[in-house]
């Protein structure tokens, strides 16, 4: 399977990463504010050109406060370091770096210390491109560029601002340009008999490895086992594994695996969520591994969040079932539900990887979700099943939708067309979506709502 590039967006607080980003995404997924470190956790999105797609990541500020350099002045401790040492990992593990300054400023410490920081700890063969943000007018600039380029970290510069759509489409460019030296190419479009593809995601030591190990069949696992250990983040590489299973293939993608062992004492959760947002851009379904010994953390939440988001279909195994006595087992099972409540949809299955429990059932389950995820329900039908959903519900505006159809869209995507969009409330469409699922099975899958004014 064709590797999706990531693209890091890099630089201290506050010089307009997040607006950047949502300028090239072309919509307003990351947090803008003028208040430095505003930006806490990795934001992704999938980035789709005509010659080369890729995952385009916006990070926490590095490098601490903003003073210049050699001020003397005490440097700003307040910004945490965990946002440091996510950012710090997506620099370690991207593909391309977007280094950020503020054009309307001298270069400060804190710029330095993340120029140092590219130099150690950037992969050798990972272009940097060096963004001066900020900069209504890229002549103003040209005195500075002597400036940049002695920095020697990127000999390509492109001054940008993102609020005003200047330099942006030449960034993208640039960014295109240098992936495709890097031998990264279009991601082709998945045909409908292609084998699913399977992320397997969870916190580091809950059993992702081993439990690809016992999806494989003995000769399989004779030949390559993935491996496995009771230390957080043994896992080397990231390995691709096709599985047979009842004459079918799936296609795993294991994301336990680091890089560098640099951070497994401190980043190795981060780490963890980094592999899986980068996993899940490429996966069809995802099986989100819980600990049956652990209750459901707040990373175990994030995780299930990044796959709705991401729109993929969703599994969740609940491994180490075998350690618990069976009166255990239906009070750990009803933890979990009511933890991760906002995924309902998702299959809960109990397993083992040590007994094998539970895993036959897991590929006629990823065959479900995955057919579900690719389900069309007829506009005529569609009407049908509306008419009788809204009847004698205190609806209001929804109740007076003029047309609905599905969109082309995966996951399913519904269009409501309505007079006044804007006044339909969540709850409405919460509503709307219980009674789709009574009605038709999309098990396993996320179900979007797109409102449009007209009609």
């Amino acid at each position: 399977m064709t590797k999706l590039p990531t693209v890091a967006i890099i630089g201290r607080p506050n010089t307009g990463k997040s607006t950047l980003f949502n300028r090239l995404a072309g919509e307003r997924k990351a947090i803008e504010s003028e208040v430095a470190g505003t930006t806490r956790d990795h934001v992704a999105h999938r980035m789709e050109t005509k010659t080369v797609d890729f995952l385009l990541l916006d990070t926490g500020g590095m490098g601490g406060g903003t003073l210049r350099r050699g001020s003397g002045q005490a440097d700003d401790k307040g910004f945490e370091q965990d946002v440091h040492r996510q950012s710090l990992l997506a620099l370690e593990n991207a593909d391309l770096i977007l280094f950020t300054i503020n054009s309307r400023e001298e270069l400060t410490k804190s710029d330095y210390t993340i120029i140092d920081l590219l130099r150690k700890n950037r992969r050798r063969h990972v272009p940097v491109i060096l963004v001066p943000t900020k900069c209504d007018n890229p002549e103003t600039i040209e005195d500075k560029l002597v400036e940049y380029l002695s920095i020697g970290i990127s000999d390509i510069v492109i001054p940008v601002s993102a609020p005003h759509a200047i330099g942006t489409e030449e960034l993208l460019d640039a960014i295109t340009k240098e992936l495709k030296k890097l031998h990264f190419k279009k991601q082709e479009k998945a045909k409908t008999s292609d084998p699913p593809k399977v992320a397997v995601i969870g916190k580091p030591n809950v059993g992702k490895s081993s439990l690809i190990n016992a999806f494989m069949s003995d000769p399989q696992r004779s030949v390559s086992p993935m491996l496995v250990s009771d230390i957080p983040g043994t896992t080397r590489d990231a390995v691709d594994t096709i599985i047979r299973f009842n004459e079918q293939e799936f296609l795993f993608i294991d994301t336990a695996g680091i890089r560098r062992r640099t951070h497994v004492e401190e980043g190795i959760e981060h780490y963890a969520v980094l592999r899986s947002i980068q996993a899940l851009e490429q996966c069809d379904v995802a099986l989100l591994v819980l600990s049956a010994l652990e209750p459901v953390s707040h990373q175990d939440q994030r995780l299930a969040a990044l796959a709705i988001e991401a729109g993929k279909g969703m599994i969740l195994l609940l491994n180490k079932i075998d350690t618990l006595k069976p009166e255990a087992r239906a009070v750990r099972i009803a933890e979990v539900e009511l933890s991760l409540s906002f995924c309902r949809f998702a299959p809960l299955l109990p397993c083992s990887a040590v007994t094998r429990d539970g895993l036959l059932k897991v590929f006629p389950l990823i065959a479900q979700v995955q057919q579900n995820r690719l389900r069309r329900i007829p506009t005529k039908e569609l009407h049908r099943w509306f008419t009788d959903a809204v009847f004698g519900q205190p609806l209001k505006v929804l109740s007076k939708t003029k047309h609905l159809t599905q969109a082309d869209d995966v996951p399913p995507t519904f269009v409501l067309f309505v007079k006044h969009p804007r006044n339909i409330r969540p709850s409405e469409l919460k509503f709307l979506e219980n009674r789709l699922r009574s009605m038709f099975d999309f098990t396993g899958t996320p179900v979007r709502w797109i409102t449009k004014g007209g009609q």
